[in-house]
Parts: structure tokens; C-alpha cells; sequence
């Protein structure tokens, strides 16, 4: 008698909320996971060294905040693909903003980085409970292309002194990059030969194959070259003695006025934190599976609350690391867990292989990472088809280069909001007409006039009302009343693309309702399609105010119900 398989083991089967990102495992699964695991953390040491070295921190420091944010999605984020840690997006925002505090490597500084993890982790997780997964669209996509176009130079200013072996400049970025130009023909020859060959290498296998760890063989090579040929004689610098270990866990001590100073901070990186994550993980979740934002919101919120404790910085998720995942076809969250158990291997086992990496090297990994988010096809793109909207890259660009970088990302935002509300308010009130021969009403065009009649008026307004455009839609439609060479006696609101109608949009609706009503024409709304506009009309008692049998499903009911042809 043949005896049954053991059922398949599958971490998500259970209801306990964790390890969603298991969905599907089996242990069948495992071989793959492990090879997935291994590239996923050949890509990510030299990575989130050079991250860690952005952010003003020694390269273990790093290597400690991949791990937290992988063990932390691990369990709590549910995107089978999804790589968080130590990011070039927020690095250079809180490290410009921190050095304005403390000196970069000093315990303060160290200290105000953790409470700032801490500050990020706890502002995500709130947003992922609340269900707030809408705000990562704060920013639009011209804004986000000179956000990470300004923060492409801010990296470049950071890491060409590295590479260059120049001292850095004071002052703005632009301040620093004319120093470095000035200085330029003294800049070590050896130095910048390791960093444009590294940078040389990680173009080459990205090319050829992103799952090639280029920067980790690039990284290999110029150490042999250091040691082999002797060049930290020659003026290359090096890392030096990296401290080993496990990291361990506290809680930073700060003042009122450090808390204070971190807390708007705290909120920006959040911001960018979870634009950053909702972007992967829509990108990078299935077409047959339904992607969770919020909960991946936790996911990641949770490994920069660990990175906190354990004295690391704010993590973010990756789209690179992600998309190299996917690409090898990674079966689960498996794949970061094995990255994360080796990294930490080689932060405990392994700094002595870390103390002849010399610094240009790195600085030629984050010069790649800079080129890569700069977005030049989407800027050349949007040049091409909205100049309106290409000001506001350039206006990131310059606010970000320019301003201190906190305030840059602030003013960036601030941007992308202005042009939501301005395009809300550009909605005016168009008059449909009939297409010939139906019972369709349409928006008239260059190349479609359509049939209206004089006694009735079709009125449409293509945008939510709400109190951003709610004088600018009743001063429409009396317009609209007004026109033409008679008097309707019936106008029917085609409300099709009204979504959303708040408080004070339904006080100009109701206006509208008493002065049709004083001038004896009869007011329908047709195609009142959403639910939470219906609701609104309800609540606000517009329904009251139109009276009974003045809500249809189409303009022609409307009109026959109401206007009938004489």
C-alpha cells in the first residue's frame, strides 16, 4: 500500500498575520529561495556599504540596517519580492539635515539617525494600520523625476571627492561641485582609475544581466588591486579597520530640542518612504495577485522601528533589488532572510576583508546608483509633451540642489500638490450635445457639433467638486443658463464624472437648485455613477432641495421624463 505525501508546507496557511510574503510556499521551494538569497546579497554588500557610507556611517552599520529591514518584511510585509534597507533616496536627506546637528560619525550624530528610524518606522506603521496607502501619491511623476534628479547631485557632490581623492568643499552642492572642478588636476590618477573602472563594471553586467553582482566584482577587484599593487602608499584611501560584531540593542537618549529637530525630518523621509515602497510594490506584485500597500507599509515601517533599536538609520524599499528578485524568479520572502544571514555573517565574521576596500571604489557604486535614477527618457519625454509640467522638474532640480536638502524635498512636495489643485480647478462647465440619430449626449469638439435644443441645457463638469473648484462650477453653470437666445425650461447636470462632491460643493449645488427654481426651470442630475456622491447629495440634502423624481440614470430619461418633444 502506497502511503500518502506529507501535506506541503505553506508559513502563510495559517491566520497568524505574519509571513504573508510566504503566500504559496513549500519547502519544494527552498532550493531556489537559497539561490535567489545568495545573489540578492552579493548585489546588496557593496550596496548597502556605499549606503552606509552616504549616510555617515561605517560600512557594518549598513550591512546592520539590511538586515533589520529584510528580517522585519520577513514577517510583517506581504510582497513576495520586495528588498528594503539602507537607500541612496533618503540617505543623502537625512544626512545633510542631521550634519547640520552633530559631526557625522560622532555618538550624537549616531544617536540622532537611530531616533530618527524610530521617528520614520513609527510614522509608516501608523500610515499602513490607517489604511493610508493614498498618500504615496503626494507626488506626481514630474516631481519625483527632479526629486531623484536633485538627489542623483547630491550624491555626485558626495562621492566625487572620494573618487577624485580631493578634499570636498564647503557650502551648497553647487558651491562643492565648482570646488571640485577647480582641483580637479590634482585629483589622484590611481583613485579615480578605481572608481570609473568599478563604475565601468557595474554598467557592464547591468547591461548584460542585472542578476551579475557587477558591483560586488568590481568591489573584489579594486581591493586585490590595493593590496596587490600597493596603492594606499600611492594616496588611495582605504576603509581602515572596520568594528565587527553583532549589533545590539538600545534606545537613543536625546534632549526635547533633538526630538523637536527630528520630528518634521522624521515626517519628510516617511513621505518618501512610502511613495518609494507603494511604487515597488505595485510594480513588483503579480498580475494575478492583488498588491497590499498598506500592509507593506508596516512591513517596511517595522525594519527601519528595528533598524532604530539596534542603532542603525531610517530604510527604505529598493525597485533594483525588488526587480532582481523577481527577475530570478524568487519564490518568497525566503530569498531576504538568506541574503540577511549572510550580510550579517560578514559584518561579524568578515571586517578584516573590508579594511583594504578603498573609498573610491564605493563612491564609483553610488556614482552608477546616481545615473541610474535620473530619469533622463521620462524628462526629455514630458519636455516634449507638457513644458507646463517640465518647469516643475526643473523647479525640484533647483529647489533641491540649491535649498537645504530637507527643505528641498519640501518644497518639492509642496509643488506636487499645487499642480493636483491646480488641475482640480481648471474643470469648467461644458454643455453636451446630442449625437445624431441617439440617445447619447456628448462633450462637443472640433470635429463633433452634435444636436441640442433650445429649451433644454445639458450642463457636465468633468472633475470632483469639493471647495477647490465649487464657486468656479456655479458661476459656470448660471453662465451656461444664461447663454443661447431663450430661456430653458429644464437643465439637466450630467454628473457622470463627479466622483465626489464635500460641504461646500453641495451648498453651490444647492445655490443652483434655488435659482433654477426662482426662474421656473426645472434641474435634474443624470448618471450620478458614484456611490459616495450619492451618499453626499443625501447627507447634504440636495435630494430634498430638487424634490421628488429628479434623479436619473441617463440624460435621455431625463429628458423624456421631464422635456418630452412637443
Amino acid at each position: 500500500m502506497t502511503r500518502a505525501a506529507p501535506p506541503a508546507t505553506n508559513l502563510a496557511a495559517s491566520r497568524l498575520p505574519v509571513f504573508r510574503g510566504f503566500a504559496g510556499w513549500t519547502r519544494g521551494d527552498l532550493p531556489r529561495d537559497i539561490a535567489v538569497g545568495l545573489t540578492l546579497a552579493a548585489i546588496a554588500i557593496p550596496e548597502q556599504m556605499a549606503n552606509a557610507r552616504l549616510a555617515g556611517f561605517t560600512p557594518e552599520i549598513g550591512l546592520y540596517a539590511f538586515a533589520a529591514a529584510s528580517l522585519a518584511f520577513a514577517i510583517l510585509g506581504t510582497n513576495r519580492f520586495l528588498s528594503a534597507g539602507a537607500d541612496s533616496t533618503i540617505a543623502p536627506i537625512f544626512a545633510g539635515s542631521l550634519a547640520l546637528f552633530a559631526a557625522a560619525g560622532s555618538a550624537h550624530y549616531a544617536a540622532l539617525a537611530a531616533a530618527l528610524a524610530l521617528a520614520v518606522g513609527v510614522v509608516v506603521i501608523g500610515a499602513g494600520l490607517a489604511r493610508m496607502g493614498w498618500i504615496a501619491n503626494l507626488l506626481s511623476e514630474p516631481v519625483t523625476t527632479g526629486f531623484l534628479a536633485g538627489i542623483a547631485i547630491h550624491i555626485a557632490a558626495s562621492q566625487l571627492p572620494a573618487l577624485l581623492a580631493l578634499p570636498a568643499g564647503d557650502g551648497n552642492v553647487l558651491q562643492r561641485l565648482f570646488h571640485l572642478g577647480t582641483q580637479i588636476a590634482h585629483a589622484n590618477p590611481f583613485a579615480v582609475a578605481i572608481g570609473l573602472g568599478v563604475l565601468a563594471v557595474t554598467f557592464a553586467t547591468e547591461k548584460l544581466d542585472p542578476r551579475v553582482p557587477g558591483a560586488l566584482l568590481g568591489l573584489v577587484g579594486a581591493t586585490a588591486a590595493v593590496i596587490g599593487l600597493g596603492l594606499e602608499s600611492r594616496g588611495v584611501a582605504v576603509l581602515g579597520i572596520v568594528p565587527g560584531g553583532l549589533p545590539y540593542a538600545s534606545i537613543p537618549l536625546l534632549g526635547v530640542s533633538d526630538l523637536l529637530r527630528i520630528g518634521p525630518l522624521g515626517l519628510l523621509i516617511a513621505i518618501v518612504v512610502m511613495v518609494q515602497t507603494s511604487a515597488t510594490t505595485r510594480a513588483f506584485t503579480p498580475t494575478t495577485e492583488e498588491p497590499d500597500i498598506n500592509r507593506d507599509f508596516i512591513g517596511v515601517g517595522a525594519g527601519s522601528l528595528l533598524a532604530g533599536f539596534i542603532g542603525a538609520f531610517p530604510v527604505n524599499a529598493s525597485p533594483p533589488r525588488t526587480g532582481i528578485v523577481s527577475e530570478a524568479h524568487g519564490r518568497s520572502q525566503a530569498t531576504g532572510l538568506v541574503a540577511a544571514a549572510v550580510v550579517i555573517a560578514l559584518a561579524v565574521f568578515g571586517p578584516a576583508l573590508m579594511r583594504n576596500v578603498p573609498a573610491a571604489a564605493l563612491a564609483g557604486i553610488l556614482l552608477f546608483v546616481a545615473l541610474r535614477i535620473t530619469r533622463v527618457s521620462t524628462m526629455r519625454a514630458v519636455f516634449q509633451q507638457s513644458l507646463g509640467e517640465f518647469a516643475l522638474i526643473v523647479a525640484t532640480i533647483f529647489a533641491i540642489t540649491v535649498l537645504p536638502i530637507q527643505t528641498g524635498v519640501a518644497v518639492g512636495i509642496v509643488l506636487s500638490l499645487l499642480h493636483g489643485v491646480y488641475t482640480t480647478t481648471r474643470a469648467r462647465v461644458l454643455e453636451f450635445a446630442r449625437v445624431p440619430g441617439t440617445s447619447i449626449w456628448w462633450p462637443p469638439h472640433k470635429d463633433f457639433q452634435g444636436e441640442k435644443r433650445d429649451d433644454v441645457r445639458v450642463l457636465a463638469f468633468q472633475a470632483p467638486l469639493s471647495f477647490l473648484n465649487a464657486y468656479d462650477f456655479r458661476r459656470g453653470v448660471h453662465a451656461a443658463i444664461a447663454e443661447g437666445p431663450r430661456k430653458p425650461t429644464l437643465v439637466v447636470l450630467e454628473a457622470g464624472s463627479i466622483v465626489e462632491i464635500d460641504y461646500t460643493a453641495a451648498q453651490a449645488l444647492g445655490q443652483i437648485v434655488e435659482h433654477c427654481r426662482d426662474a421656473s426651470i426645472i434641474l435634474a442630475v443624470a448618471r450620478l455613477e458614484s456611490v459616495r456622491a450619492q451618499d453626499a447629495l443625501q447627507r447634504f440634502g440636495v435630494i430634498e432641495k430638487l424634490g421628488e423624481n429628479r434623479i436619473f440614470r441617463s440624460v435621455d430619461e431625463a429628458i423624456r421624463t421631464l422635456a418630452p418633444e412637443k
